[in-house]
Parts: C-alpha cells; sequence; structure tokens
C-alpha cells in the first residue's frame, strides 16, 4: 500500500478508557500504519501506562496542553501519514480487522473517507449511527461526521486550517462545515462500522448542551453571516430522537439520516400508540 495512515489518540486523566484505544489498535491484523499518542499531562497512571507501551507507538508525549483541539493539532503536526485518523481515549475500532477492510478505500485518493459508528449510550445500549453517502450542509446542519470513524487527508488542515482552539465542543464539526460546504473536498463512505464511540464526552454531555449550541451559532454567523432561529428547536429534537433511539434495544440498527431517521422514529411511535390503544380498548371489554 503506498498511503500511509497516521492513528492519533488524545487522552487526559482516562487511564482505562485508553487501555481499551491502544489494546484495538495494537490488535489490529494490518499494523501498516504509525500510532501516536498525546496525554494532556494525566495524573492518574496514564503517562506511565504510555511510556510503558512507548515501544509500539512512532510517537508520544505526556504534558500539560490547553485542551483536546490544542492537542489534537500537535497530533497533526507530529503526524507523517498522508491520512489521519482520531481516536481518542475511550473509542475502540470496532473489530480487528477493520483497517484491513478500509485501507483499499483510501487507496481511492479521495479527501475524506469516512464509515458508520457504533454508538453506545450511558445506559450501555448500542446502535448503528449510518451516515448518508454524500456529507451536505442539511445533515451537518443537525449532525456530524465522528472522528473515530472519519480518515481524513492531513494536507486539508495546511490547506484550511487545524482545529480552531477558541472552540471547546464543534471545532471538529466547524472543520466539517469549512471544507465540505464552503470547499466541497472530494469523499466517500465505507459501509461498515469503522469504530465504536461511548457517549459521555464533552460533545454529547447534557452539562455542556447550552454551549454546544452556541458555538454552532457563532461558527455559521462567522462563516456564513447566518443563524437559522429554529436551529436551536431543531437540535432539541434531534437529541430526544437520538434519547429515544438509546432506550430501544441495542440489536436494533437505525439509519440516521434526516428523512430516514424521521420515518422509523415515527413508525415506532405509531406502533407504540396502537399497542397502548389496544391495551386500553382491552381495559374495557368485558
Amino acid at each position: 500500500m503506498n498511503k500511509k495512515l497516521s492513528i492519533i489518540t488524545i487522552n487526559y486523566n482516562n487511564l482505562e478508557g485508553l487501555k481499551r484505544t491502544i489494546d484495538s489498535v495494537f490488535h489490529q491484523t494490518w499494523q501498516e500504519f504509525e500510532y501516536l499518542v498525546i496525554d494532556g499531562g494525566s495524573i492518574d497512571g496514564s503517562a506511565e501506562y504510555i511510556e510503558s507501551k512507548s515501544e509500539h507507538l512512532n510517537y508520544w508525549v505526556s504534558e500539560p496542553d490547553q485542551g483536546v483541539y490544542y492537542a489534537m493539532n500537535k497530533g497533526i503536526e507530529k503526524a507523517l501519514g498522508t491520512y489521519l485518523l482520531f481516536l481518542n481515549s475511550g473509542d475502540v475500532l470496532y473489530n480487528d480487522n477493520v483497517l484491513l477492510a478500509t485501507k483499499k478505500s483510501l487507496l481511492l485518493d479521495m479527501d475524506i473517507v469516512y464509515g458508520d459508528l457504533w454508538i453506545v449510550g450511558e445506559q450501555g445500549k448500542g446502535f448503528r449511527y449510518r451516515y448518508p453517502d454524500f456529507i451536505d450542509f442539511p445533515f451537518l446542519k443537525q449532525t456530524s461526521l465522528g472522528h473515530p470513524s472519519t480518515f481524513i487527508k492531513k494536507e486539508l488542515f495546511y490547506t484550511y486550517g487545524l482545529y480552531r482552539t477558541d472552540l471547546k465542543i464543534v471545532s471538529d464539526w466547524a472543520f466539517f462545515v469549512k471544507v465540505f460546504c464552503r470547499h466541497k473536498v472530494s469523499h466517500c463512505k465505507i459501509d461498515h462500522n469503522i469504530a465504536t464511540f461511548y457517549e459521555g464526552g464533552l460533545s454529547t454531555s447534557t452539562f455542556y448542551h447550552q454551549q454546544h449550541i452556541e458555538e454552532r451559532k457563532k461558527v455559521l454567523i462567522e462563516m456564513f453571516d447566518l443563524y437559522d432561529a429554529s436551529f436551536e428547536e431543531f437540535i432539541m429534537k434531534f437529541e430526544q430522537q437520538k434519547e429515544l433511539v438509546n432506550h430501544l434495544d441495542q440489536g436494533i440498527e437505525i439509519l440516521v439520516t434526516n428523512k430516514q431517521l424521521l420515518k422509523i422514529l415515527n413508525s415506532i411511535i405509531r406502533v407504540f400508540g396502537l399497542v397502548l390503544k389496544i391495551k386500553r380498548s382491552s381495559i374495557f371489554c368485558f
């Protein structure tokens, strides 16, 4: 293969999550990539653990930094690969053969190559998050690509800019909005799960919900000089839909695209409504 991949893991005081992440990388059946770990000066034993694995790492550092996107930019600057995959601590590659199954797609020389994401909610239930075949503004208005399932050409960061460090939650989303909507970069979809993502971090925590909205608003105004007043209501509805999905049986796969998701959820709600109606009717049947 004449394309090189760099996997970058960002960590801060998440030793157990870091162990899962590193283990999933080391167990890949295809190993022709470089691996970098950027630690923010953890004091929970992470630095010592990283050092113990240093002979299997191409680069690592443990030092205080100014946040997750600052650390991701450090990884970009040190990486030598044509494509970068950000697999932060706690996230894991979906299975041992993911990279083997993906490498041919990187040969297509697209700017961005992405696959689906298996998302595990805080209650422990998971579902397949299917991304659309084409990424546009209507899609990015409601959500984003998951960085654990997205391979990005390193040169894009030097052409269009690194991650913004003034944004604490949505800088990766802002980058995608810029490259997809303003610069129309080439991209293609891989039809399989790339990684498992565990909710509960900054990007999914309800504690940071308002900051999430404010940062998105800032980006849309700066980049397009517009902001749709219905955006906040739209985001709230989308979060409610995700919450409903998290309570479904984990064996059900959900297509998470605008109309498809709404169609599926509406069907589920209609079924629940019908069941309730039948149960209520039976109560009054003597």
